[in-house]
């Protein structure tokens, strides 16, 4: 087995009372399709953010590419590029698309803006949008959106392409889309995992089953800060876990506690 680009050992994260993550185990490897699942407050977002290190564990460790990483991103260098997609797209409302996309070359770089222009529309050719630098995102829809966000994760910086994302992390990418939206945005990650480019790891957050069906490969799903079961996607279908087979058939009768 190929050393993993992320793993989680026995990680814990509790706010106040409440246990969102207990003692999981997790691992992602390269060029994997990840999908992590469960009921709504198992601490699916929660695990991203912390892979991520914009939280940091309260127990447990987080080796990137075999390597510990202690304290949150900002105080790592070099380890592992990577990028959290947002579930609400996190846009500035004040930018343009083009500013928004190149938000870290044009704060964090000495590249000319002209050269920045070219990096971020090649990008946006990408996601399939074309010529939309110049505009708001109040003028997008929200599937746009979700694209602007994602060319703004897969940017790059020729300036240190270490830094450069190896891992995209999905939270819920087609939440509040019309089933034709998300077969476009399920596609384009798809896509990008494939395209030089774009970004050949990823793990996506999602309740949606389009998306788990259509840009997962291997599933973990998570229920009262566990992992329960961990399987190919394919084997949704055969398993005999209750609680899978209960989240997937949408029933309100089995070891899933239903909130009224």
């Amino acid at each position: 087995m190929a050393e993993p680009l992320i793993e989680l050992r026995d990680v814990s994260k509790a706010f106040g009372n409440n246990v969102v993550l207990d003692q999981v185990n997790l691992t992602i490897y390269r060029g994997e399709a990840l999908g992590i699942i469960g009921p709504s407050g198992t601490g699916k977002s929660t695990i991203l953010r912390v892979m991520a290190g914009l939280l940091e564990p309260d127990s447990g460790e987080i080796y990137l590419r075999g390597q510990l990483r202690r304290g949150l991103v900002e105080d790592s260098r070099g380890s592992l590029g990577i990028s959290l997609v947002f579930q609400n797209s996190a846009l500035f409302d004040s930018l343009t698309v083009d500013e928004n996309v190149g938000f870290l070359l044009y704060q964090h770089s000495h590249l000319p803006r002209h050269r920045i222009r070219q990096l971020v529309e090649d990008k946006l050719e990408m996601v399939g949008l074309p010529g939309t630098g110049h505009l708001y995102p109040a003028e997008l829809s929200g599937g746009m959106r979700k694209r602007v966000s994602l060319a703004r994760a897969i940017m790059e910086n020729p300036e240190n392409p270490a830094e450069n994302p190896e891992v995209l992390l999905y939270d819920e990418p087609t939440a509040g889309l019309d089933p034709i939206a998300s077969t476009i945005i399920e596609d384009l990650i798809r896509d990008l995992q494939h395209r030089q480019g774009g970004c050949g790891t990823y793990a996506i957050v999602t309740h949606q089953h389009s998306t788990i069906r259509r840009a997962t490969d291997r599933i973990v799903f998570l229920y009262q800060g566990k992992v329960k079961w961990q399987g190919q996607v394919e084997d949704v279908d055969t398993t005999d876990d209750p609680a899978v087979q209960q989240f997937f058939s949408g029933s309100v009768e089995g070891p899933i506690q239903v909130m009224s």
